[in-house]
């Protein structure tokens, strides 16, 4: 078994005249989290939902653990987890059904209330979506995408409009995911949250990968480079100020 689980070679989108994403290789290994920064306009969410078979691929290939994602897109779906922006779930409806519904969608049989208590949200699995806080929906909606046990799972921009102390515990629960052997792939603006997480980084812009590597290795590099900033040493940030006194376990909120 290869230890690459995504291929993309050559991955071109064009919205008329204007090239998007501009001919991207690269490769995801199996169990790895692999981050895919840029500004705004560099073609991150663009490449993410060709990959996810949200956006037609128009030159080059994408293929999960050796299928091609534009000629099996409905095979590729039932491999694939997807948490996007801005998820979107059916009012009125409790998170216990949430989570059979999706379930029953790939054909599986869980227990709501199992999958719920892996993200500490067993006891609002009578409560509806609405009534959550934004890290409860960002955690529910993770748990709602791994209910078939993808092998790949896409994260585009997680944490957004988090506080602190939510976007830390989003943070250790992509790392449980990883440890259960998922390959994960996220987008994000918080260069802190893709040095802590990713085990490599393709760094976008303009349609380009222009850099491709650890995050320890693009920081030496940049050292070696001659690079230097101001020091200033802290034992402690306002931010370990914040989750210190807020609680970090601090689930409910």
């Amino acid at each position: 078994m290869s230890d690459v689980i995504l291929k993309v070679k050559g991955l071109t989108k064009k919205y008329g005249d204007v090239e998007v994403v501009k001919g991207i290789s690269f490769e995801v290994k199996r169990g790895e989290i692999f981050g895919i920064l840029g500004p705004n306009g560099a073609g991150k969410t663009t490449t993410l939902e060709m990959i996810e078979t949200l956006r037609t691929i128009d030159g080059g290939s994408a293929t999960i653990d050796g299928i091609n994602v534009a000629e099996e897109p409905y095979k590729i779906r039932g491999m694939i987890g997807v948490q996007p922006q801005s998820p979107g779930f059916q009012d009125k409806t409790k998170l216990s059904e949430l989570i059979l519904m999706f379930s029953a969608a790939y054909g599986e049989r869980v227990d709501p209330k199992k999958f719920l208590d892996e993200v500490n949200l067993g006891d609002r699995a009578d409560s509806y979506v609405e009534d959550l806080s934004g890290g409860q929906k960002q955690r529910f909606s993770i748990v709602a995408a791994l209910v078939h046990n993808p092998k790949v799972f896409f994260l585009d921009e997680p944490t957004t409009g988090l506080d602190p102390q939510a976007r830390r515990n989003l943070w250790d629960l992509v790392e449980e995911v990883k440890k259960r052997g998922i390959s994960v792939i996220m987008t994000t603006h918080y260069m802190d949250e893709a040095e802590v997480l990713c085990d490599r980084i393709a760094i976008m812009d303009a349609g380009n990968i222009i850099a491709l590597d650890t995050p320890q290795k693009l920081i030496k590099d940049l050292l070696a480079r001659g690079f230097k900033k101001s020091q200033r040493v802290e034992q402690a940030n306002l931010e370990d100020v914040f989750i210190d006194l807020t609680g970090k376990a601090g689930l409910k909120d």
